[in-house]
């Protein structure tokens, strides 16, 4: 163990090294066994390996009678989470679309079920937001911290939902979770949830894309609507009752890029789960939205 690079709610992240290479290690709190458990079970899914999930390595118990530690160790990105880069760097339109389309890709690698003897079941993350996405050094995303995920498992129709008892971001909570109306027997409910809150990443990321020399610093979703660490009610007062949204500042409509990209990020918030768009259809989008990007440049 080299120094510690966060701590969260489950216990701590260190930068390590393991034969040799630099490796980050996520210790949780005994308290959170369920979580560690949770987690690691995830990422030994069949298939579930993808360029923008953050890479498994192994997941270990030490300790005593006394004195137990749970370990998670994985890939190691020095440019931390989403959210420490954002307030660290600003983005031309290139980078935008690699950093929105390599998350989208992710979460839609999750999503989506593969069929066959070594099958991969579709899953939900259920706690996106720019925390839980890390930044690669070539400036891609890979998605992260998978302690709350939920499967489906399509052979009887049964979602696997983690047993511990954390819930997820409020300020990235889509307005059917704050209302308590999410149908949680039904899978689906679960990935537009996801999308919902991945409509406030894009957002954060846009902001910090520069058009015509203007540039907006970095702020959390409803940063001017809510207090720091609003609550429940708060939350819901402003996303399900009175339906605010983000602001999108003016010069995004001056820009074509940024406009295409204000159509993506609201019909991902729409207040209507079934109205959303779903992480394919996204990926797709962007993908159509990098290639012309890419036209364009000299």
């Amino acid at each position: 163990m080299a120094r510690m690079i966060g701590k969260g709610r489950f216990g701590e992240v260190w930068k390590a090294r393991w034969r040799g290479e630099a490796v980050a290690v996520k210790t949780f709190f005994t308290t959170e066994e369920a979580s560690w458990f949770r987690e690691t079970e995830i990422y030994q899914t069949v298939l579930l390996r993808h360029d923008n999930i953050l890479g498994f390595i192994a997941a270990d118990i030490k300790g005593t009678g006394s004195w137990t530690q749970l370990y998670l160790i994985t890939e190691y990105h020095e440019n931390g989470s989403l959210y420490d880069y954002l307030h660290a760097t600003t983005l031309d339109s290139v980078s935008m679309m690699r950093l929105t389309l390599s998350a989208a890709s992710g979460i839609a690698h999750l999503h989506t079920e593969i069929f066959g003897t070594q099958g991969k079941p579709a899953i939900a993350h259920r706690d996106i937001k720019s925390k839980n996405i890390l930044v690669k050094k070539n400036g891609v995303c890979c998605i992260a911290d998978l302690g709350l995920a939920v499967r489906y498992l399509s052979d009887t129709n049964e979602v696997d939902i983690a047993s511990n008892t954390r819930v997820g971001t409020r300020r990235y909570m889509a307005p059917e979770v704050l209302d308590d109306q999410l149908d949680a027997t039904h899978f689906d409910s679960y990935r537009m949830a996801d999308m919902y809150s991945f409509g406030l990443v894009l957002w954060e990321i846009a902001r910090r894309c520069s058009s015509a020399g203007i540039i907006e610093e970095y702020q959390p979703p409803y940063y001017d609507t809510v207090s720091p660490d609003p609550g429940f009610d708060e939350m819901r007062k402003v996303v399900s009752i009175e339906r605010i949204r983000p602001t999108i500042p003016n010069r995004w409509s001056c820009n074509e890029h940024l406009q295409n990209f204000v159509k993506v990020m609201s019909e991902c918030w729409h207040q209507n789960p079934l109205a959303r768009l779903t992480a394919l259809r996204v990926k797709k989008t962007l993908t159509k939205m990098t290639n012309d990007e890419l036209k364009i440049q000299p």
